[in-house]
This record gives structure tokens, C-alpha cells and sequence, in this order.
């Protein structure tokens, strides 16, 4: 009982995944977020992340990979995850969470640099108001998106959408794979 369990977790994740790899828009998405990606590094800009529960999880090991070493040592890239607990904690008491990622993003971000929004329903609202300002700001924006891309596949430059599937945990699976192919893709267009 247990061991088909484990079974239908493992068939399920497949079966998103191969959805994912044969939408010949998903390959299409990645690759525009890469041009994205490289071009802000190469001209020295900085990529900032975000994301809520386990998508913050993601957006600082996004932030972590480039900063630190993914396969190969290289030189340091800029990179910054929005997950400062002081900042998070004063900006959602004095202006409400939905804020949290925006504030920082206007203390820090300058024209030239991308944001990176993770959501797995496309709608988390402090994703939404951070890709407003990454707007105003001059910056580019990325959606590692879910579901049917939500409000935020038409804010942003460059959605990259994992369509349909209810869970959360199923998007995540594929998101973290994106996501190292975005920390590769990278790598390979540092100049």
C-alpha cells in the first residue's frame, strides 16, 4: 500500500514534468528568460528573487547558486534573494505583506537589473506589487509561474509557465529544475 503510493507520487511528477518538456512553449520561455538573465549579468546588472512558502525556498536557492558556485567555480555573480527576516518583518508591520518584496526592491534595484517572481498560482499579491515596481524602477521582470499563469503571466517580460496541475508541490518539481537550467544557461553566457 504504502510502496504504490510512493509509486503514484513518482508517476504523477513524471507525467507533469513530460507535459511540461513536449508545450514547445516552455522550451521557447526558458529560453527568453535566459536572454534576459545573461544580458543583465553581462552588463553588470544585479537579478533579484521571490517568492512565499516554498517558492521562497526557491528564490534563495536561485539567488544562492549564482552568488556561490553551482558545477564549475567562477566568479560571484550579483544575485539577491528578497528574504531578509528584519525586512520582512518591519515592512509587513508597517505596510502590510503584500509590500514586503516592492520596498525592498525600491531601496535597492536599479534600471537594468531583473527581478525573478516565483508563484505557483501566478497571483501572490506581494509577487504582483514587487513586478509593478521592478516596472517603474526600469528593471526587467521573469514569472516562474504555475497553473494558468495567473495575473502575473501579463505583467511580467518573460512568463515561464507550468500549466495545469492543481498542486503546489508539482509545480515546485518543476520550477526547481527551470531553475537550474536558468543557473546553467547563465553560466554558459557569462562572457
Amino acid at each position: 500500500m504504502l510502496q504504490d503510493r510512493i509509486r503514484d507520487n513518482l508517476s504523477e511528477a513524471q507525467e507533469v514534468l513530460s507535459e511540461f518538456i513536449q508545450d514547445p512553449k516552455s522550451i521557447a520561455s526558458i529560453e527568453n528568460a535566459l536572454q534576459i538573465l545573461i544580458e543583465c549579468i553581462n552588463q553588470g546588472g544585479a537579478i533579484y528573487s521571490c517568492g512565499n512558502g516554498g517558492s521562497f525556498c526557491d528564490a534563495m536557492h536561485f539567488a544562492e547558486e549564482l552568488t556561490g558556485k553551482f558545477r564549475e567555480n567562477r566568479k560571484s555573480l550579483r544575485a539577491m534573494a528578497i528574504s531578509d527576516a528584519s525586512h520582512l518583518s518591519c515592512v509587513a508591520n508597517d505596510f502590510g505583506y503584500n509590500h514586503v518584496f516592492s520596498r525592498f526592491l525600491e531601496g535597492w534595484a536599479k534600471p537594468g537589473d531583473v527581478l525573478l517572481g516565483i508563484s505557483t498560482s501566478g497571483n501572490s499579491a506581494n509577487v504582483i506589487e514587487a513586478v509593478k515596481t521592478a516596472k517603474k524602477l526600469g528593471m526587467k521582470s521573469i514569472g516562474l509561474l504555475g497553473k494558468t499563469g495567473g495575473d502575473l503571466k501579463n505583467l511580467v517580460d518573460s512568463a515561464v509557465i507550468v500549466k495545469g496541475h492543481v498542486w503546489a508541490d508539482r509545480i515546485q518539481e518543476v520550477h526547481i529544475k527551470i531553475i537550474h537550467i536558468l543557473i546553467d544557461g547563465i553560466e554558459q553566457g557569462l562572457k
